[in-house]
């Protein structure tokens, strides 16, 4: 397996893994959600696949990190949802067009959920169960070529966990179902409506991600994995940070870094 040194790329097995979008493990103290989502793009032969496709705020990030790539939205032909969460499901109508995968226990549950109350994005689970190219997912079903979807209740009731195996070794994507390392390793998450089913599901998600050498686990807001010696070890760097405009000139703005080593949590830089 080829993995680039930031931990974005995977070429295994005839299958080309890009993590376009890193997902972040952390909350706005004073904003709401920041919603930051990992989406992962997979090419297989002639199938193009993403799984999950980020909030309304990636929109333009997803389209770009496309574009980049020689790709445009017309081009995928997989949406694999782990969840109907809006960070990881409000932009499947970029790609209306191609062959659209939930869990079918997920989507149910989506659309009994009261509106205005949730993160479920009312309006596009409703219209997405109706939408013609949806697939509802059930546990062990393969979902497209070499991954498999497997319910990990907990963060939803019906959260997806897709195992890619790509010969020599296997990518697990988590989802919401293990968000970030500190949920894997103490096997509790801080959205769960059933604390026992969360760490059931984060259990099985180690079982997946232990069965072979070198797997690698792919979380829902945080860096790629790897195991060594039982611990988790990150692939690649990470890059959060937020720009903002503290002066009396659009030219002059504030870089604030969202990386645990930045000495004060603010890095100023004049443009």
């Amino acid at each position: 397996m080829n993995i680039d040194s930031d931990g974005k790329r995977f070429c295994i097995g005839g299958y080309e893994i890009d993590i376009i979008v890193h997902g972040f493990p952390g909350k706005s103290v004073c904003h709401g959600s920041l919603g930051f989502s990992t989406i992962a793009l997979i090419r297989h032969g002639d199938r193009i696949a993403l799984i999950d496709v980020g909030s309304f705020g990636q929109r333009n990030l997803l389209q770009e990190q496309l574009a980049q790539r020689g790709l445009k939205p017309s081009d995928v032909t997989d949406v694999l949802l782990t969840h109907s969460h809006y960070d990881h499901s409000i932009n499947w109508t970029l790609f209306s067009h191609a062959n659209i995968v939930i869990g079918g226990e997920e989507l149910d549950w989506s659309l009994q959920q009261p509106w205005g109350e949730t993160v479920v994005p009312e309006l596009y689970v409703r219209e997405l169960a109706q939408w013609p190219t949806l697939h509802r997912a059930g546990t062990g079903e393969e979902v497209f070529p070499g991954i498999a979807a497997h319910m990990a209740p907990g963060h939803t009731p019906g959260s997806l966990v897709f195992v890619l195996d790509a010969g020599e070794r296997d990518l697990v994507f988590t989802g919401d179902a293990c968000k970030n390392r500190a949920e894997l390793l103490s096997r509790a998450a801080d959205m769960t409506y059933d604390a026992a089913v969360t760490r059931a599901s984060i259990e099985a998600i180690w079982t997946f991600w232990s069965r072979r050498p070198g797997n690698v686990l792919v979380p829902g807001h945080d860096l790629p994995m790897v195991q060594e010696n039982g611990v988790p070890r990150y692939l690649g760097n990470r890059e959060a940070a937020i720009r903002a405009w503290y002066g009396e000139d659009l030219n002059e703005t504030t870089v604030i870094s969202l990386l645990p080593d930045a000495a004060a949590g603010v890095d100023a830089a004049a443009e």
